[in-house]
């Protein structure tokens, strides 16, 4: 499921900016299928326009209500009619998803015979201080099972002692749910962190939820600003230059 907001606070229209000679949602949604890993693709969209570009290429939208805070709750809303076991988000603005990555929260879930897991999601470590510090960029903590601490736009944890080098891990908003687990998260209010932060994900910690947070290794771009969008098409350059 490809969770498609055509407003969005820092980059307007961003789904349908062009990627190429695609839309970057046309973009997610062709990849996303590409990987050959889920019975059904689609979006999940509040906008006509988007719903009309993947309908329209060939592709499979559902439109949802306009009401929704977040990607999550929007998806619940999609997919309560929807048979299936676990549902896997991918964001429309993470274009240059890949198979391995999202195998790997497939994997999770295969392996997870008591049922332990929520939710599963991807982390990819960093090094600029830039990202570090920048609140744009969402970092993630995790205990030694693996499974989510805290996540927050802050450095966490904060380095205190200078002369220790602590690793920092970029959370990747893709995420992998139980369909009962997600059903729950939309009934349920925000608490405080959630709020705080702005950050979803927060909820289901605040509500006792355990997530696991698989490291994986380059993801691409996510396009957030229209500097993103000249870097994604970089990128993209790139790729077809190389053939990869």
């Amino acid at each position: 499921m490809i969770p498609a907001r055509y407003s969005a606070s820092r980059f307007p229209g961003k789904l349908m900016a062009m990627l190429g000679d695609k839309t970057v949602i046309q973009t997610t949604y062709e990849n996303t299928m590409k990987t050959l890993l889920f019975d059904d693709v689609f979006v999940a969209t509040d906008s006509e326009i988007i719903y009309n570009e993947i309908s329209g290429n060939g592709g499979k939208a559902i439109m949802s209500s306009r009401e929704h805070q977040t990607g999550s709750d929007r998806i619940a809303e999609v997919i309560k009619d929807i048979h299936c076991d676990v549902v896997v988000n991918v964001q429309g603005d993470e274009p240059f998803v890949k198979r391995e990555a999202l195998d790997k929260l497939v994997q999770a879930f295969k392996a997870d015979t008591a049922n332990e897991i929520s939710l599963a999601t991807l982390a990819q470590e960093m090094d600029k201080e830039e990202d570090i510090h920048n609140p744009n960029v969402v970092k993630v903590n995790r205990d030694i099972h693996n499974f989510a601490l805290y996540f927050s736009r802050s450095a966490i944890p904060y380095p205190r002692d200078k002369e220790f080098r602590a690793k920092y891990y970029r959370h990747i908003g893709i995420y992998a749910f139980r369909k009962k687990a997600l059903l729950e998260f939309a009934k349920l209010p925000m608490r405080q962190n959630e709020k705080a932060e702005k950050l979803e994900q927060l909820r289901y910690l605040e509500y006792g939820m355990k997530i696991k947070v698989l490291e994986t290794g380059f993801m691409g771009i996510e396009i957030d600003t229209p500097e993103d969008l000249e870097r994604a098409n970089a990128y993209l350059k790139q790729l077809q230059t190389t053939g990869s």
